[in-house]
């Protein structure tokens, strides 16, 4: 027996993952995205706010540097499909689509009305995609370039470069314990509760996080972690995104009514809408002070996403894919661990700990700017194409009506525990509020 071991061959690291897994490529391309505006050579154009006039959607002297970031985006993501030895011919002929639609949302959600209400680009880019899947189908020609994952991931990473960690102090241990406070009740209760109803483990995880932690975001990393279904992915984004657009009305609408302390009311909305962008439009509705602490409240959860998707991954490894003749490996949780979020995680501590010291906050918050609008765009793609995935009578047979139920339950625990959570730690009730 032992002179079997002897010759049992090692196994051996898998180098050519560095360049042909789509999670290495996100790595690769937020960095090379990063080091492109750390050069502060290239200029990213927004669609402006208008009001009825569509003359003044785009300056005319923006209009080149659209197709610059057209010509960007598409070469940046065809070396990845080039490596990854997909249909790169296919990528390119549906890439101009999935950038128009893009566009498309970006023109709607700027629309002085739309905006003011808070319905961003995420949303119209969604049921851009929706329309077209659930109408006259996605044509095949199409369907090479909807990379859903690789756009979102992309965009996670770059998400990382804007989360500071000084900017997270600002809240303290407050926001901190309001957070883990919301995050392991709401979690556990979702994940049971989901169980209990005969869902898959994957998909309960999957949704689990997304109602705890940051919505999109966590149910990505999540789902990478558990290996689980894209569907189950997508079917928890459009859940977040369904039930987000009327939280962002309601919540402050809700608070105005009682008279809420502008730090509560943005702790509150913080730890209980799911998108970034909906939560900033969400405080800006009741003050310029929720909204500062609504948006430090969610960046803090956005940093347990990496902590997340590394305890799934262990907890996956060791305990639920566990064989019992089986001795789990420590490599195997590496393999299991989403890559996108390390790109994520040292993203955040290279804005941080790196660029901030050497080029200083004024020049760094230049930067980020040129990443954030990169971003939205990896968003906007990701989101059209998760919509083009997307049919309704398919989600419609996913648990007869469970999962529904499930996140209903959850989100409704969530807005409990994070208002009781915003008025202990930010309403100085028990503790001194910190901002």
């Amino acid at each position: 027996m032992q002179e079997l071991k002897k010759n049992e061959p090692k196994a051996r690291i898998d180098w050519s993952s560095l360049y042909k897994k789509e999670d290495w490529w996100a790595v690769w391309l937020g960095f090379a995205v990063l080091g492109l505006a750390t050069t502060r050579l290239i200029r990213i154009p927004v669609v402006a706010r208008w009001s009825t006039d569509i003359t003044t959607i785009i300056n005319i002297a923006d209009a080149p540097y659209f197709v610059l970031v057209f010509v960007l985006l598409l070469v940046l993501t065809s070396i990845a499909m080039l490596s990854m030895k997909e249909r790169l011919r296919g990528y390119c002929l549906g890439f101009p689509i999935i950038f128009t639609l893009s566009f498309l949302a970006f023109v709607v959600a700027n629309q002085s009305s739309i905006n003011y209400w808070g319905l961003e680009f995420v949303l119209w880019a969604l049921l851009a995609g929706l329309l077209i899947s659930n109408s006259i189908g996605v044509p095949k020609w199409l369907k090479p370039a909807v990379k859903t994952e690789l756009f979102i991931k992309i965009g996670l990473v770059l998400l990382g470069a804007e989360i500071l960690f000084n900017t997270l102090l600002t809240a303290g241990a407050s926001g901190l314990f309001e957070i883990i406070v919301g995050l392991f009740i709401v979690w556990y209760f979702c994940y049971y509760f989901a169980i209990k109803l005969g869902l898959r483990k994957s998909f309960a995880c999957i949704m689990a996080s997304a109602t705890s932690i940051c919505g999109v975001s966590a149910a990505i990393a999540a789902g990478g972690a558990v290996k689980g279904d894209p569907k189950e992915v997508s079917y928890t984004i459009s859940l977040v995104l369904l039930f987000a657009m009327p939280m962002v009305v309601l919540m402050p609408l809700i608070a105005r009514a009682l008279g809420m302390p502008d730090a509560v009311v943005g702790a509150w909305i913080g730890g209980t809408i799911d998108t970034t962008p909906a939560v900033v439009a969400a405080g800006s509705l009741y003050s310029s002070k929720a909204m500062s602490v609504a948006s430090i409240v969610k960046m803090s959860q956005n940093v347990l996403i990496g902590i997340t998707a590394f305890l799934l991954a262990l907890y996956w490894t060791l305990k639920v894919e566990r064989k019992p003749e089986e001795k789990p490996k420590p490599v195997e949780v590496w393999y299991r661990f989403p890559k996108f979020v390390l790109g994520f995680v040292v993203a955040s501590l290279t804005s941080s700990f790196l660029l901030t010291p050497i080029l200083g906050s004024v020049a760094v918050n230049a930067i980020l700017n040129v990443t954030k609008n990169i971003r939205a765009w990896y968003f906007a793609m990701a989101f059209v194409c998760i919509g083009l995935d997307t049919k309704f009578r398919e989600l419609i047979k996913i648990g007869h009506g469970k999962p529904l139920i499930v996140f209903t339950a959850a989100t409704i625990l969530d807005v409990v525990l994070s208002l009781m959570s915003a008025y202990i730690f930010f309403g100085g009730i028990i503790f001194p509020s910190p901002i």
